[in-house]
């Protein structure tokens, strides 16, 4: 396990967020293919040994500065990190509709979804990053995270991470007997993700005796970690980055 003290950690972890409009990628493009189709992600590691390897999967208008951004927070923090790309080198939709419509493909196709995620995940082991995984994301991001972690098909990961992602168990799947330790940030105030599909996944993690933690975050509507977002909120976003922060030190 490693630990640090809360303030050092939020010092350094938030020092990038609170100049978002100054930020400047400490780590590299990384152009992979998935089949013949080709696929941007970003990866960034630890200075040193790394504590472990973050994948940190993107909300649902593709990876951008948002997601690199917290790589980078992650890799301050001495873990390697690797954004993955689920939509495609170049496809990042800018409308509601594109972004609806981005993400649905994959919401419909649950196999490609799993596909492209575990081909990200190996991208990242052949960028030589910690062997030991944890799977997060957010909003979009989150739900594939929880689709991974009920799939059981991803090999040496540690846990699973959704902040403010969607947490319904599609029809016809159901969670496995065993799954890594999960954490999930939640704002009270979502009108997206409701309390009662908070609620509901947590009866279904009761009834297989998994390890999780649930943080709600009074008033944070959804999207609220999303820097400069109209929807961001400061106190929650501080205090789920330490919630993950403590988690990662548990579970890596």
């Amino acid at each position: 396990m490693h630990s640090a003290s809360l303030p050092v950690l939020l010092l350094a972890s938030l020092s990038l967020a609170t100049a978002a409009h100054a930020y400047e990628p400490a780590g590299e493009a990384i152009v992979y293919e998935v089949g013949d189709e080709p696929f941007e992600g970003y990866f960034t590691g630890a200075d040193g040994d790394a504590r472990g390897t973050i994948l940190i999967v993107h909300d649902w208008d593709g990876l951008d500065d948002y997601e690199r951004q917290r790589a980078d927070m992650l890799a301050e923090q001495g873990y390697d990190a690797f954004a993955i790309d689920l939509f495609g080198q170049n496809q990042r939709p800018e409308t509601v509709e594109e972004r609806q419509e981005a993400t649905s493909a994959l919401y419909s196709d649950r196999e490609r979804m799993r596909e492209l995620t575990l081909a990200g995940l190996a991208q990242a082991r052949e960028q030589e990053a910690a062997e030991e995984v944890v799977i997060m994301g957010y909003c979009f991001g989150g739900a594939v995270a929880l689709e991974i972690a009920r799939s059981g098909e991803a090999e040496n990961v540690a846990g699973y991470v959704s902040f403010h992602g969607s947490l319904a168990t599609p029809e016809g799947q159901e969670w496995p007997e065993e799954v890594p330790p999960l954490l999930i940030a939640h704002g009270a105030a979502d009108e997206s993700v409701t309390l009662e599909d908070v609620a509901t996944l947590v009866e279904e993690l009761e009834a297989i005796e998994a390890t999780y933690e649930v943080e709600i975050y009074s008033g944070a509507p959804h999207a609220f970690t999303v820097f400069d977002g109209e929807r961001y909120q400061e106190r929650a976003d501080k205090k789920s980055w330490a919630a993950f922060m403590t988690y990662l030190g548990e579970v890596l």
